[in-house]
């Protein structure tokens, strides 16, 4: 048996120990440990490509995909929107700090006001709301939209997610109980895949590590024929193990994000991107 900061692992994942949790910042550096064991000849930074980091084939496919990117139009669409006045008068940039362009990088973040944690789709929903607005539908469309153009603005950037205080790391460590709880008919955990399991397949499909899986979003995938964010992945993953998804922006899905996002300090953000 081998301990990852507070995370037990024994050929494939047990859980969570339950006496004792490491500090976040003990925990990245574990499971980055492991992962540099797991894949010794990679760099960090190439975690945020997922499985096209490991796969020299799959690589060369989305590389040609990536020549002419099908998110293309929905940065431009994006752009547009956020710089579209409300009926007020006032735009999007009004609601965010250096006008919401490249700053990305530090959501989700912890809001002390009210002992929440706050993703960029909701801040820009609720940017709507104070400028009386109807709040966009989550996951895909316009929120999906204006996502990948912000994103866009803020690529390069290092990722950066605190956690400043006991009310911040409780919402820490209820998202990490959610990475790792068995769910669904097939009883399955976030982590089984994409830690115990990274790198290896599971049918067709190649498993990616956990580390940087917060850095690439939104994606157009295949799949879906259009862009999407990171809480539609979430949804997409529980239905996958027959478990019932929580709801879009829930205290559930919200702490889940935060702590994935940690997972990915230190690497820099790379969304838009595509995916399978």
């Amino acid at each position: 048996m081998r301990k990852i900061g507070s995370i037990v692992v024994a050929g494939c994942l047990l859980g969570v120990a339950a006496s004792t949790f490491a500090a976040p910042e003990d925990d990245l550096k574990s499971l980055q440990k492991f992962y540099k064991e797991r894949f010794p000849d990679l760099k960090q930074d190439e975690y945020v490509n997922g499985v096209y980091a490991l796969d020299a084939g799959l690589r060369e496919q989305w590389q040609a995909i990536e020549d002419f990117p099908p998110y293309e139009m929905d940065i431009d669409e994006g752009k547009k929107l956020f710089e579209t006045p409300f009926k007020n008068g006032k735009t999007y940039g009004s609601c965010f700090e250096k006008g919401g362009i490249s700053i990305a990088h530090k959501y989700p973040y912890f809001d002390a006001k009210t002992g929440k944690v706050v993703t960029l789709e909701q801040a820009v929903n609720d940017c709507r709301k104070t400028n009386g607005e109807e709040p966009l539908p989550w996951y895909k469309g316009k929120i999906a939209q204006i996502m990948s153009y912000m994103n866009f603005t803020s690529r390069g950037n290092v990722i950066k997610v605190d956690i400043p205080n006991d009310a911040a790391r409780q919402a820490y460590e209820q998202g990490r109980k959610y990475y790792f709880a068995r769910r669904g008919q097939l009883n399955m955990s976030c982590a089984h895949c994409h830690i115990d399991n990274a790198g290896r397949r599971i049918r067709a499909d190649l498993l990616s590590p956990a580390i940087g899986h917060a850095a690439h979003w939104p994606v157009y995938r295949s799949d879906w024929g259009a862009v999407g964010t990171l809480q539609m992945r979430f949804d997409g993953c529980n239905k996958q193990v027959r478990a019932k998804a929580a709801a879009p922006q829930s205290d559930e899905y919200r702490n889940l994000e935060y702590f994935i996002t940690y997972m990915s300090n230190g690497l820099p953000l790379a969304g838009p991107t595509s995916r399978k």
